[in-house]
């Protein structure tokens, strides 16, 4: 070998390995249903006591323009990992339940097959809720189920090289944890709780494992997540980056705070469980400052929807705290409160501390964004990501210029600039006026709403202004023919995508 070319291997190893010493650890944290105004950072007059997130977005950027894909859990989870817009997978509208089959293919792209490409190890720990495949004792029988046999297509077929999971949200039977394909105890009885016996804690009937407490799920995967941080940061493993995906099961139902947080908000058990949730985040962020790894490591916190009718607006209103804000409509709706959530990034070595972004984001635009912080080139996979480091960095919007919502019905709006049009008479959810009701009343086939004026969405300008509505209409057609939303050539959905 020549000189020239000892000299350039050495430069190219020696630019790998500098790249690789500012390579961050990344954890994804998840809430359930913590709506937009749970937390002082997104809402001023937030009334829950959430010390450790506050302290979080303080040493970090939070997102006031932030977006889910879907108003739901299941398409949510879609869009976060692979960087595609829900909707075009074969899950037209709803959420998969515990014994539905998996979701995303193993050729489908997704964040934990960059991140272990780019030399991570990754693990998902928590609420999985995008289906697995039982070992199934007669095919026609989805819920004869052979607890003893490997569970396959989980999240290890998604990128992860190991996960300790639950199937679905935790009011989803059946409540057994799996271990990277194997459940850790066989269900012994089946359990459930019904709306009557607890109207915050109410689970569905279903088999449940002996190691399966439904009050201590919470702290579980927290002592999971904190146990497996500690381990990647040991002498031997803290030379290769982590990824670790953490989607809560809380605060969804059931609603189960325990002791010392059980009372403790003065509000109800909603506002005990979001407290909850905070002291957890205080214990797995300690944890990093702990095995020295806070300066290091990306930490981004959300939600994957609104807050849910579960957590009783109405106490919480005789309170003076609004899950929702100053937005209108709630989990589930094609409303802002149904899709605009929480985000905070805490990244020390990148992002200034105390600083807020009103850039329009979405959290499938996580994909490009750490695909530009590793430097790997352009993929099969983002389609509808476009990367948040220009506002990470302070600028005042990313390349984002439209932003496609999705509700529970399957129903979309479209965003551009200071317009959104919703293709609805109603919420396209759970809050009044539902799809039916609003039909009966003859409300317009659709909605356009001026959101600088009118963040509440209170004024339908359908009427005075159709050529606006038009407009994006059209462009809402252009991005879902073309199979993307970002540059580049076509590419197919996995469905006829009708609105």
């Amino acid at each position: 070998m020549s000189l020239l070319r000892i000299f350039t291997a050495a430069v190219a190893l020696f630019a790998a390995a500098t790249a690789k010493a500012d390579t961050p650890n990344v954890i994804i944290v998840l809430a359930d249903d913590l709506g937009i105004g749970d937390l002082s950072a997104t809402n001023p007059d937030a009334k829950i006591s959430t010390p450790h997130l506050s302290e979080l977005a303080s040493q970090g950027m939070t997102f006031l323009d932030a977006h889910t894909s879907s108003s739901v859990c299941t398409p949510t989870r879609y869009g976060l990992l692979t960087g595609r817009y829900n909707w075009r997978s074969r899950l037209a509208k709803g959420v998969l339940f515990g014994y539905d089959r998996h979701l995303i293919p193993a050729e489908r792209p997704t964040i934990a097959h960059l991140l272990r490409d780019a030399g991570y190890h990754t693990a998902m720990i928590g609420k999985w809720h995008l289906g697995w495949d039982w070992h199934r004792n007669n095919e026609s029988t989805p819920q004869d189920i052979d607890f003893a046999e490997p569970v396959v297509n989980g999240p290890d077929i998604n990128g992860f090289d190991q996960y300790y999971a639950h199937c679905g949200s935790l009011d989803m039977p059946p409540y057994v944890w799996v271990d990277s394909g194997r459940c850790t105890a066989i269900p012994t009885r089946s359990e459930g709780v019904s709306r009557q016996e607890s109207a915050y804690g109410w689970y569905r009937e279903g088999p449940i494992a002996p190691d399966f407490v439904i009050d201590d799920v919470l702290p579980h995967l927290f002592d999971q997540s904190i146990q497996y941080v500690r381990e990647r940061s040991t002498a031997e493993k803290r030379e290769q980056p982590f990824f670790l995906y953490l989607p809560l099961p809380a605060p969804h139902t059931p609603i189960v705070p325990i002791a010392p947080f059980k009372d403790a908000s003065g509000i109800n058990p909603y506002a005990d469980f979001v407290m909850q949730v905070d002291h957890h985040m205080g214990q797995l962020l300690a944890t990093l400052d702990e095995v020295k790894q806070a300066d290091n490591t990306l930490v981004l916190f959300t939600s994957d929807n609104g807050c849910s009718p579960q957590a009783n607006f109405d106490v919480l209103a005789s309170h003076g705290h609004d899950p929702s804000a100053i937005y209108r409509g709630h989990k589930a709706d094609i409303y802002e409160a149904g899709h605009r959530v929480p985000l905070i990034v805490r990244w020390p070595k990148r992002v200034a501390p105390s600083t807020t972004s009103k850039a329009t984001v979405c959290l499938t635009d996580v994909y490009a964004t750490l695909r530009e912080i590793l430097g790997e080139p352009l993929d099969n996979g983002g389609e509808d990501s476009f990367s948040m480091m220009p506002a990470l960095a302070g600028a005042d919007s990313t390349s984002r210029r439209t932003l496609i919502s999705h509700s529970v019905e399957g129903r979309f709006a479209i965003r551009v600039g200071k317009w959104k049009l919703c293709l609805c008479r109603g919420s396209g959810g759970w809050s009044e006026p539902k799809e039916k009701k609003a039909e009966r009343q003859n409300l317009p086939e659709k909605q356009l709403y001026d959101l600088i004026s009118d963040p509440g969405e209170t004024t339908n300008l359908i009427a005075k202004y159709p050529d606006v509505a038009r407009e994006l209409e059209s462009t809402l057609t252009t991005k879902i023919r073309r199979g993307r939303s970002t540059p580049g050539a076509n590419r197919s959905n996995d469905r006829e995508v009708t609105f």
